[in-house]
């Protein structure tokens, strides 16, 4: 639950910087000197605020994920990149303003831009339909690419959306089949793919702008096969129990790093991505220079052997025994 943009859990600390507030106000208008009683609580909502910070559950970090004030797609490309132009429809059936995508340049270097857009105000949300693509959408994307692989250009995806669009409307005119048909030509794209999951990375619907060569990764973002009330409901019938679901999918950032599903881990400002939007466009930039810096080294085919050595290092496998069928 979020209350005047601090999540529930961060009350403690939101009640102690209010009193430190409140004795610097009083303190100023009275003219007399708190210095001491305001440096002793100064400290305690430093150590208050490692221990919230520092030992995050998984259900925490869904709910920093999904805030209403987290930085968008949009916010990131016009924070780290120049002369962005957005290129619109699917050329089959309309555009899908819940993908947005486009020509951009990175330090000078022109790069094909792609990415889900969930909106701000609620206008904007409804508008891009919550950030849950239609297959024109993914249809949209996929010329986009198709069109940087052309010219050569990399892609960088920025991942956010609980999903898919479900509803009848979109299957009818082929979600699975455009999902599907994304996951087999960024398959065999022959430049650098860099994906970075900002928010919620959820199902498909994420997976269908996620296949690349390097997939980055906030750390506060989840990624799952499927949203924690959504298992939840499957495994108990009851999405009241998605806190559980939540840990037992394995889904944060350093669950993902750890099973090598993940390249590399984008730090979040203290409290998140929206308590510091600029630095947090910083700090994915950062991170995407440098890992397209390696790529760029690559030839068209070592970039393809790249990309399958990453998916196919993904897992355990047991070799069978001799003699077993």
């Amino acid at each position: 639950m979020i209350t005047n943009g601090y999540l529930s859990f961060e009350k403690p600390l939101v009640e102690l910087r209010a009193k430190i507030a409140e004795l610097e106000k009083f303190m100023q208008d009275k003219s007399i000197d708190l210095s001491d009683e305001i440096a002793i609580l100064e400290k305690k909502a430093e150590k208050l605020e490692k221990e919230i910070y520092g030992n995050l559950t998984t259900w925490q970090k869904v709910q920093i994920a999904r805030h209403t004030s987290r930085p968008t797609t949009l916010y990131y490309i016009k924070s780290i990149f120049t002369d962005f132009m957005e290129l619109r429809g699917d050329r089959l059936y309309r555009d899908d303003q819940s993908i947005i995508g486009g020509i951009a340049k990175l330090d000078g270097r022109p790069v094909t831009i792609i990415g889900q857009e969930r909106g701000t105000d609620t206008k904007d949300k409804i508008a891009r339909n919550f950030g849950l693509p239609h297959p024109e959408g993914y249809r949209k994307a996929l010329r986009l690419m198709q069109q940087a692989n052309k010219f050569g250009r990399p892609i960088i995806t920025f991942i956010d959306t609980q999903g898919a669009f479900p509803g009848i409307e979109a299957e009818e005119r082929g979600q699975s089949e455009a999902i599907a048909r994304n996951l087999r030509e960024m398959a065999g794209f022959t430049v650098p793919i860099i994906c970075v999951v900002t928010g919620e990375g959820g199902s498909g619907g994420a997976l269908a702008i996620g296949v690349g060569n390097r997939l980055l990764m906030l750390e506060h973002a989840y990624y799952s096969v499927i949203t924690p009330e959504g298992a939840a409901a499957i495994l108990w019938r009851d999405a009241s129990k998605a806190q559980e679901a939540a840990e037992a999918l394995k889904i944060t950032s350093a669950d993902l790093k750890a099973l090598g599903v993940i390249d590399e881990i984008v730090p979040e400002p203290k409290g998140g991505a929206h308590r510091n939007p600029e630095q947090q466009a910083a700090f994915i930039k950062k991170a995407i220079v440098k890992h397209l810096n390696s790529l760029l080294k690559l030839t068209p085919d070592e970039l393809l052997e790249d990309r399958y050595q990453k998916y196919a290092q993904i897992g355990n496998y047991l070799e069978p025994s001799k003699g077993s069928r």
